[in-house]
C-alpha cells in the first residue's frame, strides 16, 4: 500500500467533489484497498482530508526545489519560479480546488496542520536569497519582503487557472496551454518591472 497513491487518491477526490460531497468509497476504491484500511492508516474524513492538503502544499514546493533557483541570475530565478507557478496551476487543478475548498471552509483544516508553516519556509528561504541576490547586484530594489512577493507571483498566476472557465465565455478567449503560458511570461515582466530599481 502506497501513501503517495492514497494522498494523490484524495487530492483527486476532494478536489472534485469539495469536502461534504467527498467520499471515502471512492478514495479506497482508487487507491485498492479497503475502506477500513483507510481508517486505519489514516483516521477519520478530517484527517484523510487534512493530509491531503498538507501534501498539496508538499508537492508544489517539492517541485519549487528542483528548479533549483540558487543557481540560475535573480531575474531568471523570478522567471522560472513564475513559469512553473503557473504550469502547477494548469497541470495540478486539483491543488487550486483544494484552496478553494479549504478557504471556503474558513481555513480551519489548514490552521490544524502543526508544520504548515514550516513547509512554505523554504520557499521563503530561497526567494529571499534569491531576492538579496538581485539587490547586491543591482538588479532588484531593496526591501521586498518575499512573502508578499510569492503572494504576487501566486495571484497572477492563480486567477487565469482557477476562473478559465468563466473568463473563456465571458470574453470568448481560447484560454489553452499556449494563452497561460503567454500570461505566465508577461506576469514575469510585470513582477521583474516591479522589482526593478
Amino acid at each position: 500500500m502506497s501513501k503517495d497513491l492514497i494522498l494523490q487518491a484524495a487530492l483527486e477526490e476532494f478536489s472534485t467533489y469539495g469536502y461534504g460531497g467527498a467520499r471515502i468509497e471512492r478514495i479506497a476504491h482508487s487507491a485498492g484497498l479497503s475502506k477500513p484500511m483507510l481508517y486505519n492508516y489514516f483516521g477519520d474524513k478530517d484527517a484523510i482530508y487534512a493530509a491531503a492538503l498538507k501534501e498539496a502544499y508538499v508537492q508544489i514546493r517539492a517541485g519549487e526545489t528542483e528548479l533549483n533557483l540558487d543557481a540560475l541570475p535573480p531575474a531568471d530565478a523570478v522567471r522560472a519560479l513564475v513559469r512553473f507557478t503557473m504550469t502547477h496551476f494548469r497541470e495540478k487543478p486539483w491543488f487550486i480546488s483544494m484552496l478553494n475548498t479549504e478557504n471556503l471552509r474558513g481555513g480551519t483544516t489548514i490552521r490544524e496542520i502543526r508544520d504548515a508553516a514550516g513547509i512554505q519556509s523554504v520557499l521563503v528561504e530561497r526567494l529571499r536569497d534569491v531576492l538579496r541576490r538581485g539587490e547586491e547586484s543591482g538588479v532588484f530594489r531593496c526591501g521586498v519582503d518575499p512573502v508578499e512577493f510569492y503572494i504576487f507571483i501566486a495571484s497572477l498566476c492563480y486567477f487565469p487557472v482557477s476562473n478559465r472557465h468563466t473568463l473563456s465565455v465571458v470574453f470568448q478567449l481560447e484560454m489553452n496551454k499556449s494563452w497561460l503560458d503567454r500570461r505566465a511570461e508577461q506576469a514575469a515582466d510585470m513582477l521583474l518591472a516591479y522589482l526593478a530599481p
